[in-house]
């Protein structure tokens, strides 16, 4: 259920910390996803603890780009009733290399950001650069897509343990059916980039390293925002 107070209380802290942030935020130097998950696909699973190690700094070099969070803070105003929760939001910036920490969760009232590797879909990179080049929002592409997504329930499907999302915009709105939800995968840990110089590519998913699902998946929870561009 939708905490209102609660909710006043995030909107209240943005506004304290959005100064902060965009000054703060620096430039950084599969099965078929046309098929829909069914009912037996879908067994409910609860959100893992938030870890207690301490999130990386602003400070940090592997931090959202200005022009990303700024769009990003435009799209939480925007779709602010369909996202419940509005104290941490996930940012992937599919400007980078798979090779980069691109996924970056942020602490809207603390200040405090953790980026971790993510892949894009197969059909963005069709030649396996290891660079997204376009997105789709078409059944079938395995492209990953641009906009933001609110996240929605866990589950253990036919990725293993998962987290379905929502897409919130027109290039996005087909996430759900196109099953493009959050998971772990061998190709995207981290000792890919050793061997292969980059992540291996989803079917559109945000696939994560296997080490980093538990993080991932307490970051996030239920009801809040990914927001995912190339700029």
């Amino acid at each position: 259920m939708y905490d209102e107070q609660g909710a006043r209380r995030d909107r209240r802290a943005i506004l304290k910390n959005g100064l902060v942030l965009a000054g703060a935020l620096a430039v950084p130097s599969a099965v078929s996803a046309t098929q829909r998950l069914t009912a037996r696909d879908l067994k409910p699973m609860t959100q893992p603890p938030l870890p207690r190690s301490p999130a990386m700094p602003i400070s940090s070099s592997r931090v959202v780009r200005p022009e990303l969070l700024r769009q990003a803070m435009a799209a939480l105003g925007r779709n602010g009733s369909r996202i419940p929760h509005h104290d941490r939001i996930a940012i992937a910036d599919f400007t980078a290399s798979s090779s980069q920490p691109r996924f970056h969760f942020v602490d809207l009232a603390s200040g405090r950001s953790t980026s971790l590797l993510v892949s894009h879909g197969s059909g963005s990179d069709p030649a396996h650069t290891g660079y997204l080049e376009r997105f789709s929002n078409a059944f079938g592409s395995n492209a990953s897509s641009e906009g933001a997504f609110v996240t929605d329930d866990y589950y253990v499907g036919k990725h293993g343990r998962s987290q379905r999302l929502i897409g919130l915009d027109r290039t996005n709105n087909n996430a759900l059916g196109r099953a493009i939800v959050v998971h772990s995968a061998w190709y995207a840990n981290k000792d890919m980039i050793a061997s292969h110089g980059m992540l291996g590519r989803s079917q559109g998913c945000f696939a994560v390293g296997e080490k980093d699902l538990d993080q991932v998946f307490a970051r996030l929870g239920q009801g809040r925002m990914i927001f995912a561009a190339k700029v």
